[in-house]
């Protein structure tokens, strides 16, 4: 518990706390993002409320997560902060039901950086959720996107083009197999021949498959759903962490939301074939019901192109980490015990991708 350095560097303390800081804990965040400065759940004499402390570009190199002044850039340090103080963030999903925590507050430290203060939010956790209740989210966010579809607003600081930035800063840092020994390495025994091929076939032609992704109709997505940034509060669905938020294809939160269900053993993998089906049908529902046009068939297409070309480098990242390290998994949300455990667990995830990908021509 971390509770003096968060007490001396507030700039502003939100009503709720009455006050004063008593006690201020870290909450669990990708610490790699350098655009995050820290998390926590701050209690004080009247109550709790949620830190979150965006930081500019400092000029360090290395980050896993860089950051930018640059509106568009895909991980823009101030975008968040924007998205609640516009109040774009609370209206956006709110038509079909969707909620965000309450922006309370907002200052600007001596160095730059800026606390964002929001309500702390009760309730169950996504990482909780049984899939019903992903399908019922994913139901919700498909007649949300189906009103954006066209005509994502003309925002400077809203992200364009995030996939094609993500993939160019980050994903290649992690995979290094290149060659036969690798892909046929034992350890990977366990993904039948055909999938590995199909996985380093899509790593190699990741362009392609991007191309494709950017083609598919555009809507206003959050671009970072998944379980750990959904609250289920009395039964209505609150969706954090509005940092990426952009122009993005329609499809493309529902293909986030099932791979990274799975990725870092949120939930078991076991239920990613009936997560699939259900969060698919769900936004398929969503859609139609939001009063999208479209066949749902273009659309089941462009779920699998997304997630195939955000996810083209996971099963060599994967492969990477096991062959290097003997594990995998993601410091801050979880690791498994072994590299054999690893691929063994993630058999039907990489399973889903090799299908996925089979989608593009």
């Amino acid at each position: 518990m971390q509770t003096t350095d968060v007490d001396l560097s507030c700039q502003i303390l939100p009503d709720v706390l009455g006050g004063r800081i008593e006690t201020a804990t870290p909450l669990r965040h990708n610490e790699g993002n350098a655009a995050t400065g820290g998390i926590w759940r701050v209690r004080g004499p009247g109550g709790t409320a949620i830190l979150k402390v965006a930081q500019p570009p400092s000029g360090t190199a290395g980050s896993s997560w860089p950051t930018s002044d640059e509106p568009t850039h895909y991980n823009y340090w101030r975008r968040e902060v924007l998205a609640y103080t516009t109040g774009l963030a609370g209206r956006v999903y709110a038509d079909a039901g969707i909620a965000v925590p309450e922006p309370l507050a907002t200052g600007t430290r001596p160095g730059g950086a800026v606390e964002l203060w929001l309500a702390d939010v009760p309730g169950v956790p996504g990482t909780s959720w049984p899939v019903p209740r992903l399908g019922a989210f994913a139901h919700e966010l498909g007649a949300a996107q189906a009103r954006w579809a066209g005509r994502v607003p003309d925002l400077p600081w809203l992200s364009r083009r995030w996939l094609a930035q993500y993939l160019d800063h980050g994903p290649s840092r992690v995979v290094w197999i290149d060659r036969d020994e690798h892909w046929n390495h034992p350890l990977a025994e366990v993904w039948p021949a055909g999938v590995r091929q199909c996985l380093r076939q899509l790593w190699e032609r990741r362009d392609r498959y991007r191309a494709a992704a950017e083609a598919q109709p555009r809507t206003l997505c959050h671009l970072d759903v998944w379980p750990t940034n959904l609250i289920d509060d009395a039964g209505t669905s609150v969706l954090l962490d509005w940092s990426f938020i952009g122009d993005g294809a329609i499809g493309e939160d529902a293909a986030n939301l099932i791979v990274d269900s799975v990725t870092d053993g949120l939930i078991d993998a076991v239920l990613l074939p009936e997560i699939t089906a259900t969060v698919t049908d769900g936004y398929l529902a969503g859609l139609r019901d939001g009063g999208f046009t479209g066949s749902p068939d273009p659309v089941r297409r462009a779920i699998a192109i997304c997630g195939a070309a955000k996810y083209c480098w996971f099963g060599p990242a994967v492969l990477s980490r096991v062959l290097r390290d003997g594990t995998f998994g993601h410091p801050q949300y979880g690791q498994d015990e072994g590299g054999q455990a690893a691929v063994d667990r993630l058999r039907g995830l990489v399973e889903l991708l090799a299908a996925w990908a089979g989608d593009l021509p």
